[in-house]
């Protein structure tokens, strides 16, 4: 369910023009925190990070992707080879699976390179909508805005686009946001909850973006 507290706030279009500039002027700079050297390894690094966390995320490619960053040296190991390597991340055992099940598409299909648009890319095996939606925007500049946990939460409580699935707000943010800022709206959102607007302990009294915020009275 949407996370806003539906306060007696008018989100307005000049409101969520506002609380844009805020979050531009507050993240304008700020990029993916997962560390990649290739779009192979964004693309694994994306898969890994479902329902886990950036950190732990950049903890196991660090010591996996200097030998297995390449599909063809992925696909090279087993099933169990695989999930020892990124065991201690969460659902490891059908990340590995997935992964592997990519990497042998890649090779098949694509000379080893991951492919440039959303529609190839969630056919994927453990490619869904929002990780599909991450590498078109970071790796080939295709306006997108993915709805992980945090842009659903924010978007939310901001009235920048109020839904009850990942899917109503994407819809919401592309209608309320100017298309050319769609991917670094995605980047905003997503910091803006990791830093301020915490899930269970939103950090409301020093938030820049308190005064044009209908659930900051709550």
């Amino acid at each position: 369910m949407p996370t806003s507290c539906g306060s007696r706030m008018r989100v307005t279009k000049a409101l969520r023009a506002e609380q844009l500039r805020i979050l531009a002027a507050a993240y304008g700079d700020r990029k993916t925190a997962l560390h990649y050297r290739s779009p192979f390894e964004l693309l694994v690094a994306v898969v890994l990070s479902a329902q886990s966390t950036d950190e732990r995320v950049n903890i196991i490619t660090a010591r996996m992707f200097p030998r297995l960053g390449t599909p063809a040296k992925m696909a090279a190991l087993t099933q169990a080879e695989l999930e020892a390597e990124i065991h201690d991340v969460g659902l490891f055992r059908s990340k590995a699976k997935h992964l592997l099940e990519t990497c042998r598409i890649l090779l098949a299909e694509y000379d080893g390179e991951v492919p440039q648009t959303f529609e190839e890319l969630v056919q994927l095996p453990g490619v869904g909508r929002k990780t599909a939606n991450v590498l078109v925007s970071v790796l080939y500049n295709t306006p997108a805005i993915a709805v992980d946990t945090h842009v659903f939460r924010v978007a939310n409580r901001l009235g920048l686009a109020r839904g009850n699935t990942p899917l109503e707000v994407e819809k919401g943010l592309q209608k309320h946001i100017p298309r050319q800022d769609w991917a670094a709206a995605h980047h905003w959102l997503i910091w803006h909850g990791r830093l301020v607007c915490k899930a269970r302990k939103p950090l409301c009294a020093e938030c820049a973006l308190r005064a044009v915020c209908p659930s900051a009275a709550q």
